[in-house]
């Protein structure tokens, strides 16, 4: 599962964009298939070692103990390493997914411990937030219209290309939790089992939902936990629902 919180462009984010522009700049000078295939082994030990460097950036609050060199993560990071660089090059598909795996963690607060117990569960709050244009509503309709409005946006802004590539031969289905709160903000991003790109996409679109005026409870703001089921193949959908486990 990955837990994150909703940051500003990071110091990360930056080094991520670099490595994408320059590999751009690169590809577009490759006049053969042999100059591709050097340029993609001479690069995996800087994209690895950065993955490697932004993992522990985002760690950095956590204790000494989640930072030991020999932990489970650290290990299979290091195995997917030798694989690459046994096998000397990467698909575009496993680079995508590498890339993609890079952009969840690019996040300064990306694997921060979070949690969500102060908050309510949104079908239990009196009155839900407030999306842009749903103003002047009865507590009902307004509830209707916050859950119509976030499943539009996540459905809108969902790249398909990205699920179309996967080839899958039947739907999937993924949960994505997000809270919002007293100020009206995202944060608290969660998205359980799915492919790593489609976890990357959700959480690009999540981390874009826009401010709105927040969920209130005997009168005063406060902040509240939302789950989608998001239905995901050739095509999408994508509800907003209560989903009773929480989030861990």
């Amino acid at each position: 599962m990955v837990i994150l919180k909703k940051t500003k462009t990071t110091s990360a984010d930056t080094r991520l964009y670099t490595i994408l522009g320059n590999k751009q700049k690169i590809d577009s000078m490759k006049h053969s298939h042999k100059l591709t295939k050097i340029f993609e082994f001479q690069n995996l030990n800087f994209i690895f070692s950065f993955i490697v460097v932004v993992s522990f950036t985002s760690c950095k609050n956590e204790s000494s103990s989640s930072l030991n060199p020999e932990s489970d993560l650290l290990t299979k990071i290091n195995a997917v390493q030798e694989q690459v660089m046994a096998q000397g090059y990467m698909t575009d598909v496993e680079e995508r997914a590498l890339l993609s795996l890079c952009s969840i963690v690019s996040k300064s607060d990306g694997l921060a411990t979070y949690t969500s117990d102060n908050s309510i569960i949104l079908k239990d709050v009196e009155n839900t937030p407030v999306y842009n244009g749903c103003e002047g509503l009865s507590v009902e309709e307004n509830r209707e219209c916050f859950k119509t409005n976030v499943a539009s946006f996540i459905k809108r802004e969902f790249n398909l290309e990205i699920t179309k590539e996967l080839n899958l031969l039947e739907s999937n289905q993924v949960e994505a939790f997000f809270i919002i709160n007293e100020e009206g903000n995202v944060t608290g991003l969660k998205v359980r089992n799915a492919e790593v790109s489609v976890q990357a996409e959700i959480l690009r679109i999540l981390r874009k939902i826009p401010v709105m005026k927040p969920a209130t409870q005997n009168g005063e703001n406060v902040s509240v936990l939302c789950s989608v089921l998001i239905t995901y193949g050739n095509t999408i959908d994508v509800e907003v629902v209560y989903i009773p486990e929480r989030p861990a």
